[in-house]
């Protein structure tokens, strides 16, 4: 059990568009430590598409408010930050004002030697400047391979937090062997399935959304963030390849999907929360993970998505990536558009009760109650080191 910490946790927005694995380490780690969850600013420069405008005038306001509490154990605070990494001035008034501003808000909420849990490798700026007892780098990604962002700058930050960070934890292993060569403290920790949540798609008796009821089978499905990783002309040539098939997808679109506009039997539904996505799940004959193929994000990836299908008994089908390699017992893996396609057509033909209990069961062990258990267990142990190494010092002192 890790508890009775003070933890500062950088992620992403917490009521971001789709639930991250950082989002469900950071709500465990809440039911036993006091945590600070800060809302970092993005890696990339905004555009002026009116999501982005729209993001930012928010955290303008969310930092206008100062610290809010969202229970008696989580505190959220948004610091404004200039997203402009490339230019080094940018970069030295950032880290002054990001500095400046944690230690204020760590004495308002008297927040002590706490431990530095981060994802956005640019808040490495703030290592050895809080006081911190202890160094997490959650690397979920290759960040310098996502879309938008300054890639040379963006590396950079990683070497820097990669050789500081006392334990470093990554979801597949490309990252994981990367990792490890510079940093010894290094663990393969695979993403966790919310299993409880998800595999309500198998009961029968789950209430389907009225919007995806009324489109025809077979249904084709996806759900997470519509971006540059996401393959659209693979998308595209499913559609044109089956006309008979209706593909959906569900989640937040970040491409330009004109050429969609006149392709009948492609779906976008937009966002839709978190708690109904299995009964959305449900309707799906078969769920896809079309990302860009042979790309670097998606060498590194170890898609949360994965085991959230296979925990609603669906058929899956994917494109070939390191991690998603390990699931080909109960995953159709593709090599081509053609492959995706007729892997699609198997995986419809030989659907069973069957095979769908072989699937929920292939992650009935990956809870993410399991995985932060063993995380927990890895903090402690390091934590117990550096009380050691720092007694003994003091014994010989």
């Amino acid at each position: 059990m890790l508890e009775g910490h003070d933890i500062i946790y950088f992620s992403n927005d917490w009521n971001a568009d789709n639930r991250t694995s950082s989002h469900h380490i950071a709500k465990r780690l809440a039911r036993s430590n006091r945590l600070l969850y800060i809302e970092a600013s993005g890696l990339r420069s905004p555009s002026s598409s009116l999501h982005d405008i729209k993001r930012i005038v928010r955290k303008i306001k969310r930092f206008l408010k100062g610290p809010q509490q969202l229970n008696s154990k989580i505190y959220i605070y948004t610091p404004v930050l200039l997203p402009f990494h490339r230019f080094r001035v940018i970069r030295k008034l950032n880290k002054f004002l990001l500095i400046k501003s944690l230690r204020l808000v760590c004495r308002k909420l008297k927040f002590k030697n706490p431990i530095l849990w981060i994802i956005i490798p640019h808040m490495s700026v703030v290592i050895g400047k809080l006081s911190e007892k202890l160094v997490v780098y959650w690397c979920v990604d290759d960040f310098s391979s996502l879309p938008g962002v300054e890639s040379g700058i963006v590396s950079w930050f990683d070497s820097q937090i990669t050789k500081k960070a006392d334990i470093i934890f990554t979801p597949s292993q490309p990252l994981y062997l990367k990792k490890k060569k510079i940093n010894p403290n290094t663990y393969l920790t695979p993403h966790g399935v919310d299993f409880e949540h998800f595999s309500k798609a198998v009961d029968k008796n789950l209430t389907i959304p009225e919007d995806i009821k009324a489109i025809k089978k077979p249904i084709i499905g996806f759900f997470g963030l519509i971006e540059s990783r996401i393959d659209l002309e693979l998308i595209k040539y499913i559609a044109k390849s089956k006309p008979h098939w209706s593909i959906v997808l569900i989640g937040r679109v970040a491409q330009n999907i004109e050429a969609f506009k006149d392709i009948d039997n492609v779906y976008f539904l937009g966002p839709r929360e978190y708690e109904i996505l299995p009964s959305y799940g449900k309707t799906f004959d078969v769920a896809i993970i079309p990302y860009v193929l042979n790309s670097k994000f998606a060498f590194n990836a170890n898609p949360i998505k994965l085991r959230e299908y296979l925990a609603m008994g669906k058929p899956v089908v994917a494109v070939r990536t390191p991690e998603i390699e390990k699931f080909s017992d109960v995953v159709k893996i593709a090599d081509s558009y053609q492959d995706f396609v007729d892997n699609i057509e198997v995986a419809l033909k030989e659907d069973s009760e069957e095979k769908i209990k072989q699937r929920v069961e292939k992650v009935r062990n990956s809870s993410w109650e399991k995985r932060f258990g063993e995380i927990a267990g890895i903090v402690n142990s390091i934590l117990k080191q550096k009380d050691t190494y720092k007694m003994k010092t003091y014994l010989r002192g």
